[in-house]
């Protein structure tokens, strides 16, 4: 009987033993439901509510979570400099960097960036990545002419031109002040480096007088033109296309004799190789479709460089004209062109 009795308890043992192994592995889950299983930390110029569209979709769909620090260019590209340690044992404490494309070349002329290379980001094309891959462009934000509806209606010959929106006859044109904004200031530099400083200055002369106002946000040159406060705006396309989705009357016009635009790109900067990869899937996923999908849903409406997604396929103006973006003017130079801007044609 006692025999039979250490058979019942030994075998009592072995299924309570299997099923307490069974339930550890169910609480474990329950506990670490929804607990990213890596973190990111990514330097960025990104506004706050992009960089936290990007971060929380991410992490809802991969379990890895983006933790954006948000620096102007010259703090990250210092940041990085002191992150960059000669002893390759160390690992840096910033793993990607999404911002500008120009603090992007500095930092790759520097030798900070870490190639990476992908079916992604392979199909990029090379105006708007490093030749060596060390920083790859994902999406970029043009300069366009937006015209009012009704103003359409009242002529035939609408400008397409700079300088025919320059020498156009009684129109009112709505523009962001180019000290205000790095996207009008680029356009400026854009133009000097493509069609000389004389030329230049001879369009913005002849705008001046149109403009109702040097205003000093990227969104209320936008919003003049869809209020009929002024016929035609120097405007981003971004901000465009969120009034023309909120049903404002307006039309997007491309220059046709080029244009500027800012480009928003990555780096990877991480020497951990496991932060390598993750960082590396990070990246091929801000140039998919998903992540512009979620950019639009939420309000965000920029040109993707990857041609395979089908957000890039969508884009009327993506084979626009557009200027190059490697102006090579040093910050003493740029200073001087606006000085000049502001005592021979806005204060005149």
């Amino acid at each position: 009987m006692r025999r039979y009795m250490i058979l019942i308890l030994t075998a009592f043992m072995v299924v309570l033993a299997a099923v307490a192994g069974m339930a550890l592995p169910v609480d474990a889950d329950k506990k670490t439901s929804g607990v990213p299983m890596q973190e990111l930390t990514a330097y960025t110029t990104l506004p706050a509510e992009t960089a936290s569209v990007l971060s929380e979709v991410y992490e809802k769909e991969n379990k890895v979570r983006v933790n954006f620090v948000p620096m102007n260019p010259k703090e990250i590209l210092q940041e990085i400099k002191n992150d960059a340690v000669s002893d390759p044992t160390v690992v840096r404490t910033v793993d990607i960097v999404i911002a500008d494309s120009k603090i992007l070349r500095e930092a790759a002329d520097l030798n900070l960036l870490t190639p990476y290379t992908s079916e992604a980001n392979d199909a990029v094309k090379s105006l708007f990545k490093d030749e060596f891959d060390r920083w790859t462009g994902i999406w970029y934000d043009p300069i366009i002419f937006c015209a009012n509806r009704d103003f359409m209606h009242t002529t035939v010959d609408l400008p397409d031109t700079w300088e025919k929106l320059s020498k156009a006859g009684k129109i009112r044109v709505g523009i962001t002040d180019f000290l205000a904004a790095d996207a009008s200031a680029n356009l400026m530099f854009g133009m000097i480096a493509n069609f000389g400083d004389a030329k230049t200055y001879e369009i913005l002369s002849g705008l001046h007088p149109k403009v109702v106002q040097y205003t000093k946000f990227l969104s209320n040159p936008v919003r003049q033109a869809g209020m009929g406060e002024v016929d035609i705006s120097v405007a981003v396309e971004s901000e465009t296309l969120r009034y023309l989705q909120n049903g404002y009357p307006l039309k997007i016009i491309y220059p046709a004799d080029g244009t500027s635009y800012l480009l928003t790109g990555f780096a990877i900067t991480t020497t951990d190789a496991k932060k390598n990869l993750a960082a590396a899937k990070f990246a091929d996923w801000l140039l998919s479709d998903e992540a512009q999908l979620y950019l639009q849903t939420n309000g965000f409406y920029f040109i993707p460089t990857n041609p395979q997604t089908l957000a890039y396929k969508s884009f009327a103006g993506k084979n626009l004209l557009l200027f190059d973006n490697q102006q090579n003017f040093s910050e003493q130079q740029q200073r001087a062109f606006l000085d000049y801007w502001v005592k021979n044609v806005r204060l005149k």
